[in-house]
């Protein structure tokens, strides 16, 4: 016959089990905390690395800056260095150009007998400037000198030719005839110059030239 249980019998298990749970319970906590360690070396790390990540982002984007403004200063000075040497280079056309205008000009039956340097006008919505005007009493030839002639240039010199006798009133009455001139000319200008009744002179050797046949037939505006 087994023993009886009594009621410290069932005490003393309640306190083993309770002791258990207050061990299980503690084993919880512990990984709990073990686990909350471990999450806030993850953030911290994670922090960390953000943090070099930006760090690093602010440096490269810093080096970029600077690299760009080093770009930007080079392309200012080449851009001042190109213009600068457009600059002369149109000069130097226009002191070839200016001195042979006249010969040039009566060569092709058009008897001017002088010639005009930046001609310039300021008059309210007529503002413009003629680099070479060749020129009598009645007659005139308005030159255009580029040292990269394009066809946007030979347009925009026709539109000056429309306005001129309205820009300078004094020549209202002459004939007016126009001509481009250039060093380096796009493909094709020479065509598209003689079609809308323009000379066009370029450089051969020291000298320069018309390059237009002895067919062409200048427009008169």
């Amino acid at each position: 016959m087994s023993d009886a249980v009594t009621i410290q019998d069932i005490y003393n298990l309640f306190q083993a089990s309770q002791a258990e749970a207050d061990r299980r319970f503690a084993e919880a906590d512990r990984r709990l905390a073990e686990l909350d360690r471990i999450v806030a070396e993850f953030a911290a790390e994670a922090d960390r690395r953000a943090a070099e990540r930006a760090a690093e982002s602010d440096r490269i984007a810093a080096e970029a800056e600077k690299r760009l403004a080093k770009v930007e200063a080079i392309a200012a000075n080449t851009n001042k260095a190109v213009s600068a040497l457009t600059s002369r280079w149109g000069q130097f056309l226009e002191n070839l150009v200016e001195p042979a205008a006249v010969n040039l000009f009566q060569a092709r039956g058009i008897p001017v007998t002088q010639t005009l340097r930046r001609m310039k006008t300021k008059r309210a919505g007529l503002a413009m400037e003629i680099d070479i005007l060749a020129i009598d009493d009645d007659v005139a030839v308005a030159v255009e000198v580029k040292s990269h002639l394009s066809k946007a240039d030979v347009d925009y010199f026709l539109e000056k030719l429309a306005r001129f006798k309205q820009a300078f009133t004094r020549y209202a009455d002459v004939k007016l005839h126009g001509a481009v001139a250039g060093i380096d000319i796009d493909e094709g200008i020479e065509r598209y110059a003689y079609r809308r009744g323009l000379f066009l002179i370029q450089q051969s050797g020291e000298v320069v030239e018309i390059a237009n046949d002895e067919y062409f037939r200048p427009g008169e505006w």
